[in-house]
């Protein structure tokens, strides 16, 4: 499906839904906003949904992957090849994110959006490959802009697979690929306008040299490729990657059917970034699960006016964030659906 298509179903939240959440809640067994931000998640998924009482049954976690021709400037502390065992990792059920899955109860989808490595076909795995690692964006665009296309595209296929099996009722959203903080920093920068050195972190834990490295790399990127804050697709192309293009996808996707999205960490963010500039209304269907230990997380966050639920210091990715998140988002809607009201309990309100 074409991104403009797609983008064209994005529509506003459904106020009368929330509304009429609004007014639930308020009348629940409790002092009004006692429940703080429980109380506003459930307002907003009611509107997302268009129900006043939302339920949550079916949770997807989509991990995307991909790799990145820019490790070869030493910007991680992992080899490239840690990109596809990860892979297997997590379509054997032994990472974090399946932990953390099976806790919360969500089925994960992982989406090979740019893996360099070719696997063979596995019901767990979703193939959109645009091409085995994107190119070196210290040296040229990561891709071109029929590849940025490409891979939104893929990410938009994957997600409306995945639903026209068997719908889902929110979705987090998450990554893998060796050296994909590089990017995402770069596509911070430029987005938000703020320093590289203002939104460049250590990602996988690289020592203060090699930092300092990572930041000359993404400036050289930024210079050598000049890419247009004002044009997403050029951003991506630039200096993005893969499957931080398949979950910008999956964002836009995600927001046509009305599905809430969970966002994981600081790439997963620059997902739901370039996605927020393709499609304003798609950032009512966000919600940030967590902030991550990276510095530029916060930057992109802001710039899309989420507020995270939580701050565990956590900077893993794979979707663990989103999974955790969806566990608080699931609670607050419970609250609005089983809690009794006044009237219904018999409890006295208090005095006016």
């Amino acid at each position: 499906m074409k991104i403009e298509d797609v983008v064209s179903k994005i529509g506003p939240l459904n106020e009368e839904a929330m509304k009429k959440a609004r007014d639930r809640q308020d009348n629940l067994t409790k002092p009004q906003g006692s429940l703080g931000r429980l109380e506003e998640i459930s307002i907003r998924i009611a509107g997302v949904k268009g129900e006043e009482r939302p339920k949550i049954k079916r949770k997807v976690i989509f991990t995307a992957a991909g790799d990145h021709g820019v490790v070869e400037e030493g910007v991680s502390a992992y080899p490239q090849e840690v990109t596809p065992q990860m892979v297997f990792n997590f379509l054997s059920g032994g990472a974090a994110i399946n932990v953390l899955a099976r806790h919360v109860g969500a089925d994960i989808v992982v989406v090979d959006m740019g893996v360099a490595y070719d696997f063979e076909a596995n019901p767990k795995l979703i193939i959109k490959k645009v091409a085995k690692g994107t190119k070196n964006m210290a040296k040229e665009p990561a891709m071109s802009r029929e590849e940025a296309i490409k891979a939104i595209e893929g990410g938009i296929e994957a997600f409306e697979e995945e639903y026209t099996k068997n719908p889902m009722d929110i979705i987090g959203i998450g990554d893998m690929g060796i050296g994909n903080t590089t990017p995402s920093s770069a596509i911070a920068a430029v987005i938000t306008g703020k320093k590289v050195s203002e939104v460049t972190g250590r990602g996988t834990g690289i020592d203060d040299e090699a930092l300092q490295n990572k930041i000359r790399v993404i400036e050289k990127a930024i210079e050598v490729n000049n890419p247009d804050p004002k044009d997403p697709l050029d951003v991506l192309s630039k200096v993005g990657g893969f499957e931080i293009g398949g979950l910008a996808g999956i964002c836009l996707a995600a927001a046509s059917k009305r599905v809430p999205v969970v966002i994981d960490g600081f790439i997963a963010t620059a997902g739901a970034l370039i996605a927020g500039e393709i499609a304003r209304k798609a950032r009512d269907y966000m919600i940030a699960a967590h902030k991550s230990v990276e510095i530029g997380h916060i930057a992109m966050l802001n710039h899309l006016g989420l507020t995270p639920l939580m701050d565990l210091d956590m900077r893993l990715g794979e979707g663990t964030g989103a999974a955790l998140g969806m566990f608080i988002v699931e609670a607050s809607v419970k609250i609005l659906d089983e809690m009794a009201t006044f009237a219904e309990a018999g409890v006295s309100e208090k005095e006016k």
